[in-house]
């Protein structure tokens, strides 16, 4: 019956929430639901102590209970329109409905209540009409700079009463009616007051977020905000032109072209580099982007997203998309907006009637402006480019040629000599391709040519897309010219047949002697696709001398026992995972998987991976590796001797 009545709880929240008419109403409901307990009318908010930062929620902030990575306080208070009432839980009484003048009061604005009083704006806001009213807070009102305040209220009849007017619209507008990127014509000059109605339910008014909302009285309705607003009067770009701060930013928009777009309409958000931010880059990359037209609007745009953001809207990381076609991540540390991760802006919501500006003292700088050299040091593979460095390859990073680079990650290299050879040089050139390639064109079977003269292969597996043994290990780097593509191991290439490859290393010595005796010399070495668990010396030498001999004397047994150790397909270690099943030759299917980065095939260690081959892949094991069903077989007469020991 009790899971029943949760269920029946659950159901009622999610028919409740998803009735909700707005973003705003959705969590106002939530806030309502997870309140009741306390009585009729209560809200349950998050606020951030030391602050007077209150919010309705839903489900997601409610359960991480943070807001701006600040770990949060749940209270309770009346919803709005309610209020308590002596003795009674909850708020079960409506608030008195009276003219705009009044609510002021009742709901706490009590600071725009007295300038509207002062600026004679009280009879209008007594008297008949349907008004909409965005009043400041007290807090709104105290957070004004002094000479601002003082120059309202030195001249209220005028000054004072345009900026109340500005606050005020000739009309009744709920929280429903203040949809995202609305313009409503304020009782001020009709200039637009500009509304966005975020997912999250933040609502706000020229960026400034509604803390009360739907107050209604008797001749409109108010909307307490947490700032003062200003009339909006120039576009984005205008307000970049009139800023010396951004004077190098001023130049930069002219010279790609971008100047029509932040004069026309639109709803974007700006994170404008300050001359600051721009000061910063080294000389010689940021001459390099400003004479790129390519680079420099590619760099402009990732500073601009497609929709308006005011800071207010923000409470949590957020992936948003740019003009450049990738993502910013905007988020917030208390406080501070945050770009990417880091507290860089230093000036936030800067209004135009096109979109905001949040200024930044550091230049975000997209790959596709980018240089490969600048990639590959800005990247996790840190030995890779020490390494093409040394090896003299810094001219084929750093210009205009396209190319593709395939980076290695810094634990590829444990273990493995970084002397500067002939050798070592030869190899790193074998990592640039010749062209610009991005992962999501390469096919299966592809063939592709390095600045070594090599020509490399394309695996495209179920969860892996590989060169060769390397496998691609992150996103595409795709820079000015060249792209980077991170891989998981340094690359090996082909150094022969599967039977040269055997041939060639002293540990498989004996495996060589068994597959001339078997037969098997010949489809080692021609066309195909093979993949072989070799086992090594070590692996011989642990059989039972009887059981080689026996095996040596029967060629079929031995031609069968060396089918089962070779795969029908391709596969390098960096496409092994839980459960990747090969077809041998002959006999059952081979049980591949990883633990601790090292591959078992049928619970047989590989202690050696990738030796690549034009026909195939070599993994070397030092067991004899047999059928699953074999050892399962062995546990099983191994459990029934030792139960049949304990009866006698």
């Amino acid at each position: 019956m009790k899971r029943l009545t949760l269920f029946a709880l659950a159901i009622t929240l999610i028919a409740t929430v998803f009735a909700a008419k707005t973003p705003y109403q959705a969590v106002l409901q939530h806030s309502r639901i997870r309140g009741r307990a306390r009585g009729p009318n209560v809200c349950a908010m998050q606020k951030i102590p030391g602050t007077d930062k209150k919010y309705f929620t839903n489900c997601k902030q409610w359960y991480h209970r943070k807001i701006c990575g600040k770990p949060t306080e749940v209270t309770y208070e009346c919803c709005p329109g309610y209020e308590k009432v002596i003795g009674e839980k909850g708020c079960p009484a409506a608030l008195p409905l009276v003219n705009i003048y009044k609510t002021l009061g009742v709901i706490g604005a009590t600071t725009t209540k007295m300038y509207s009083e002062r600026a004679n704006l009280q009879e209008e806001i007594e008297g008949p009409g349907s008004f909409t009213f965005f009043a400041p807070s007290n807090e709104a009102w105290a957070a004004l700079p002094t000479e601002i305040l003082d120059a309202l209220v030195s001249n209220v009849n005028i000054e004072l009463l345009n900026a109340l007017h500005y606050h005020m619209i000739n009309k009744r507008l709920t929280s429903d009616d203040l949809k995202h990127g609305a313009l409503f014509p304020s009782m001020y000059q009709d200039f637009d007051v500009h509304i966005q109605h975020y997912s999250n339910g933040v609502v706000t008014v020229n960026c400034a977020r509604l803390v009360k909302t739907d107050q209604h009285a008797t001749n409109g309705i108010v909307h307490v905000v947490d700032r003062v607003i200003t009339a909006i009067t120039n576009n984005v770009n205008s307000l970049i032109d009139t800023d010396d701060d951004l004077d190098t930013l001023r130049t930069a928009v002219a010279a790609a072209g971008l100047t029509s777009l932040l004069e026309n309409e639109g709803s974007y958000t700006i994170f404008a580099p300050t001359n600051e931010a721009f000061e910063k880059i080294p000389p010689e990359t940021l001459t390099r982007i400003l004479g790129d037209p390519v680079a420099l609007k590619d760099l402009l745009n990732y500073h601009i997203l497609k929709n308006l953001h005011c800071s207010e809207s923000i409470v949590a990381g957020t992936p948003l998309e740019t003009l450049q076609g990738t993502v910013l991540e905007v988020g917030c540390d208390g406080e501070e907006m945050t770009i990417n991760g880091k507290a860089i802006v230093t000036q936030r919501d800067k209004i135009g009637t096109n979109g905001v500006i949040h200024y930044v003292n550091e230049l975000l700088i997209p790959d596709s402006a980018k240089t490969l050299l600048e990639l590959v040091e800005e990247s996790v593979v840190t030995t890779a480019s020490r390494l093409f460095k040394d090896a003299g390859l810094t001219d084929h990073l750093i210009g205009s040629e396209a190319v593709t680079l395939l980076a290695p990650l810094n634990d590829a290299f444990k273990d493995k000599s970084l002397a500067m050879t002939p050798d070592m040089k030869k190899l790193l050139r074998n990592h640039i391709l010749k062209e610009k390639f991005s992962s999501k064109s390469l096919y299966h079977g592809q063939e592709l040519e390095t600045l070594g003269g090599l020509k490399l292969r394309v695996f495209v597996f179920r969860n892996s897309l590989c060169i060769e043994n390397a496998c691609i290990a992150a996103h595409d780097k795709n820079g000015r010219y060249a792209n980077m593509f991170i891989v998981d191991q340094i690359l090996a290439p082909p150094m022969g047949t599967v039977m040269d490859i055997l041939k060639a290393d002293d540990r498989f010595s004996t495996l060589v002697g068994i597959i001339q005796r078997a037969g098997l010399s010949e489809l080692l070495n021609k066309k195909g696709t093979y993949t072989f668990f070799a086992p090594t010396n070590a692996a011989f030498n642990a059989m039972p001398r009887a059981d080689l001999n026996k095996l040596m004397s029967n060629v079929s047994c031995l031609a069968n026992l060396l089918r089962y150790h070779i795969g029908e397909e391709f596969l390098v270690s960096g496409a092994v995972t839980s459960h990747t099943r090969v077809t041998p030759l002959t006999g059952d299917k081979l049980e591949l998987g990883t633990l601790n980065s090292t591959v078992y095939v049928n619970r047989v260690p590989v202690v050696e991976t990738d030796l690549m081959a034009t026909n195939g892949v070599v993994h070397a094991v030092d067991v004899i590796i047999k059928p699953l069903h074999d050892l399962f077989q062995k546990v099983l007469r191994s459990h029934s001797s030792r139960t049949m020991s304990r009866v006698q």
